[in-house]
């Protein structure tokens, strides 16, 4: 019920005592973090958050309600919500509904009134961690302990083929392993047409589309599980001009030889800031993944071209021979910073010049 008494009981015993909001019922999943001081429902809909807690570090949350064309998918996708504070009566003009109520109806269990500065302290400290949501106290472990993120891409991928924009444009595949609209948006404003198709298609079914170039998308989970795909990439490597985002990025470098590897708590929000090697130049980035690729696996391959300026890890790759380039970080941008949004113009430019290497 709402407002009820609720327990969430982190991997290492650790408990915290909040209330109820959002759907009833009780749920594991992998507990993580992010920074964003405002996109929410960004963050709610975002398919990379598929199988995870997600909690919010700024303390309040709703706001604003719920807004339709701030979705960046059909529905949301964390397994559950955690805030400081909700906000039972927003005030917005495009607002829709309230943050509860949207919860609600898409069965979402959210739990506010939990010390999320602490709750966020403990993650940083001791990394990602398995965690659940239960209406009585939890004194077992084995639940938590055991819970493991399976079959994420197939599971947010669209399930048949999707067409966007002007059939006359450029034309674009777009690989979904859990795509934000966003990424389609971006594409669509700059003339292309876009073709979105299934984690499941293969290499031969994307060149049979005709398409002038691939965009690999953002998505959720271990990248190297994804065993089929990374085979397919290595087929498509050079066959048209690349564009990886986030999962995108990790999948291409592991199709190439490269290696990844689970950060400790990884990174998500929109105020990350990455280096272009090439011009120095810092940008804020909006990101979420919980993976890195290790930039020295791939030496000989490509060329290092961005890194996260706090911590120094890979945050983009160039193959200048594949005519392709990939990203760690969302120059979709929704929510955050637009510094990168020219990542889509160089990817059109490259497909405009048609410097095929197969």
């Amino acid at each position: 019920m709402k407002d009820d008494k609720v327990y969430l009981t982190l991997q290492n015993g650790r408990q915290f005592v909040g209330k109820r909001f959002g759907a009833d019922g009780n749920i594991a999943g992998e507990l993580v973090f992010t920074t964003g001081m405002t996109g929410y429902i960004e963050t709610l809909t975002d398919p990379s958050y598929y199988g995870q807690i997600v909690t919010q570090t700024f303390p309040l949350i709703g706001n604003y309600g719920k807004i339709s064309a701030d979705c960046e998918s059909k529905k949301p996708w964390v397994s559950a919500y955690i805030v400081r504070e909700k906000c039972d009566n927003p005030s917005n003009f495009r607002c829709e509904q309230a943050l509860d109520d949207y919860l609600t109806e898409n069965g979402i269990i959210g739990v506010y009134g939990i010390d999320t500065r602490e709750l966020t302290k403990i993650v940083r400290e001791a990394g990602v961690m398995n965690a659940a949501i239960t209406s009585k106290p939890l004194k077992r472990l084995d639940e938590i302990c055991a819970y493991t993120i399976k079959n994420a891409v197939d599971s947010v991928s669209c399930k048949e083929i999707e067409y966007y924009g002007n059939a006359s444009g450029i034309k674009v595949a777009v690989w979904d392993f859990g795509a934000k609209d966003n990424i389609v948006r971006e594409l669509v404003n700059r003339g292309c047409y876009c073709i979105k198709v299934p984690s499941s298609y293969t290499a031969e079914q994307i060149l049979n589309l005709g398409a002038d170039g691939l965009m690999l998308t953002n998505g959720p989970g271990d990248p190297a599980e994804n065993v089929k795909i990374i085979a397919n990439l290595k087929k498509l490597a050079g066959k048209l001009p690349i564009f990886g985002i986030c999962l995108g990025h990790q999948l291409f470098a592991l199709a190439m030889g490269g290696k990844t590897k689970k950060m400790k708590y990884g990174h998500r929000g929109a105020n990350q800031p990455v280096k272009n090697l090439e011009t120095g130049r810092v940008y804020i980035s909006s990101q979420n993944h919980g993976y890195e690729v290790l930039s020295s696996s791939l030496e000989g391959v490509g060329k290092l071209s961005y890194i996260n300026a706090n911590d120094g890890t890979c945050e983009g790759f160039d193959y200048p021979e594949l005519n392709a380039f990939t990203v760690q970080f969302h120059p979709e941008a929704c929510g955050g910073p637009r510094d990168a949004a020219f990542l889509f113009d160089k990817f059109i430019k490259n497909v405009k010049d048609g410097k095929y290497h197969a």
